[in-house]
């Protein structure tokens, strides 16, 4: 594990197999961090490079006061800085949740850095004005109670939405370590991600997609129905796309079946 400083800001990076000729880079969720893919990586082959990277806001990386330095603009740019630095040309992204929405949006930005994109239940975006105030005001809301009532009240409450239903089949022990990796983060960096590159004040990408040409992959779970169709409308528009639906699981499928999901992974770039 490393940490970076990049554009004054410091970024929690962990490298497995470095010196490996290609590379996989993977960017966590939201209230995630690199913990979130331990199970995943150790599935994965040693034969490839692994980046995964404490977005703003999250886990080890610096948690900015100020809501610019969460935009999405603003956290491309710090990815590619980064990657500068890491000396990383072409790659392989893989992006989950927000991070998925980070991914996506890299990959529209530098079309050139990105050989394949694998997106796990992930979103372009909202295009329709009145959707998009009122997703910036849901999550300016969700914002502010963060911050008003800490932390443990937060995860309480998140860990309980129907998004996350399915994770309540897994193994106390799994459980526990997906509370205690949200319980590592703070409030202002969950507050602030949610102001500055929610789902409502992204730039949306619905349209933009017919630009990307590299590989994508689509990955949904069967449980996560909403995904589902989102994705489905994004492979429509997506030049190279396919859509994997993984069974008997909801949204965060590296999580609830991390065997499968690198597998899927696998097979992607081999």
């Amino acid at each position: 594990m490393a940490r970076f400083i990049v554009n004054e800001q410091a970024v929690h990076v962990e490298v497995f197999n470095d010196g490996a000729k290609n590379t996989l880079v993977l960017l966590h969720g939201f209230t995630g961090s690199t913990k979130t893919w331990q199970h995943v990586v150790k599935e994965l082959p040693t034969s490839v490079k692994i980046i995964t990277i404490d977005l703003v806001g999250h886990g080890q990386s610096a948690a900015p006061q100020t809501v610019d330095a969460y935009s999405m603009e603003a956290q491309i740019q710090l990815l590619e800085d980064l990657f500068e630095q890491l000396v990383v040309r072409t790659f392989t992204l893989v992006g989950y949740s927000m991070g998925g929405r980070v991914a996506l949006s890299y990959t529209a930005r530098y079309p050139k850095r990105v050989a394949q994109l694998i997106l796990e239940s992930a979103s372009p975006g909202l295009e329709e004005q009145a959707e998009r105030l009122a997703r910036k005001n849901a999550d300016d809301t969700l914002a502010d109670k963060i911050v008003h009532y800490g932390l443990q009240s937060f995860i309480d409450k998140w860990e309980n939405i129907p998004l996350f239903a399915s994770q309540k089949n897994l193994p106390q022990a799994v459980q526990a370590e997906i509370r205690n990796e949200r319980m590592m983060q703070r409030e202002i960096g969950l507050a602030n991600s949610l102001r500055g590159m929610g789902t409502g004040v992204m730039p949306a990408l619905l349209n933009e997609l017919k630009k990307i040409a590299v590989p994508v992959t689509l990955i949904t779970g069967e449980l996560d129905q909403k995904f589902i169709t989102l994705n489905e409308q994004m492979q429509q528009r997506l030049p190279n796309a396919k859509h994997m639906i993984v069974p008997a699981v909801g949204h965060a499928i590296h999580v609830e079946n991390p065997i499968k999901f690198a597998t899927i992974v696998k097979e992607t770039i081999s």
